[in-house]
């Protein structure tokens, strides 16, 4: 799976940030054709795009199923149910891992255990069903005030959603133990690439939902963020399923803002 072209080696082509961004964040048949640090870091850069990818798909399924006559709350729960199965259930997967291993409250390497094993408990539980409820909940208001705000506002969030993984790949931001997706991509990208993938989800955002989007981009990041150093001070570092509850984190606060104000 590894590129080994001659002076290829420090460099990937978007072709194949692409497929690393599609092929790790998603179902989509997208194979990997590249699989090492240049090419993690030009996926993780390339990971909102996969975010519109999914979002949009979300957006449009809830929109389709108000035109065909469901109520604001079906269409919300069709909207929800997109990410899910685009990732396999993955990023819920890991929003409810990280919730055992921070409440179980145990050392680092106990908590890592925690999350590895493949049953929830009951901190996974509830934390699955809350943010499920407050998605549905959300996205349900949003489009019963207009379809299309409802759609854009899932695009959003599932851009935003993204954003937050690319921000967390960032130099600085280590690994809490070696093998899987979170060592493959942690410290993939310079801190000003991921600023600056940042600044241009905010532009689109704006450009979407006007100032509210901008607002609800930077508290949704803001949410992701503070669940990172939480969990980067707890466990070490990161892992795939820390990347999985922040993008559910950003996600479901980005759709929350939304609805206010």
């Amino acid at each position: 799976m590894t590129d080994t072209t001659p002076g290829r080696a420090d460099h990937a082509t978007p072709g194949q940030a692409l497929r690393f961004a599609f092929g790790t964040l998603t179902v989509l048949p997208v194979r990997c054709t590249r699989w090492d640090r240049a090419a993690a870091r030009g996926g993780m850069a390339a990971a909102p795009l996969a975010g519109l990818v999914v979002g949009g798909c979300a957006g449009g399924l809830g929109w389709l199923f108000l035109l065909l006559g469901a109520s604001p709350a079906l269409a919300a729960v069709a909207a929800v149910a997109v990410p899910a199965v685009l990732t396999r259930g993955l990023h819920l997967d890991g929003l409810a891992d990280v919730a055992d291993g921070l409440g179980s409250g145990k050392p680092a390497q106990d908590a890592l255990r925690i999350m590895k094993q493949s049953d929830i408990g009951p901190f996974g539980v509830i934390t699955l069903l809350l943010t499920l409820l407050g998605q549905v909940a959300a996205l349900a208001s949003l489009y019963d005030a207009s379809p299309s705000r409802g759609a854009l506002a899932a695009t959003v969030a599932g851009v935003t959603a993204r954003c937050a993984l690319t921000l967390a790949c960032r130099a600085g931001v280590p690994a809490a133990r070696p093998g899987g997706l979170g060592a493959a991509v942690a410290e993939a990208l310079r801190a000003r690439w991921a600023l600056a993938v940042t600044a241009l989800v905010l532009a689109l955002a704006g450009a979407a939902l006007s100032w509210h989007g901008v607002v609800a981009v930077l508290l949704a990041l803001t949410g992701s963020e503070l669940l990172l150093h939480h969990c980067v001070r707890r466990f070490g570092g990161v892992t795939g399923d820390v990347f999985g509850s922040l993008a559910e984190t950003a996600a479901t606060t980005a759709l929350v803002t939304l609805t206010l104000g």
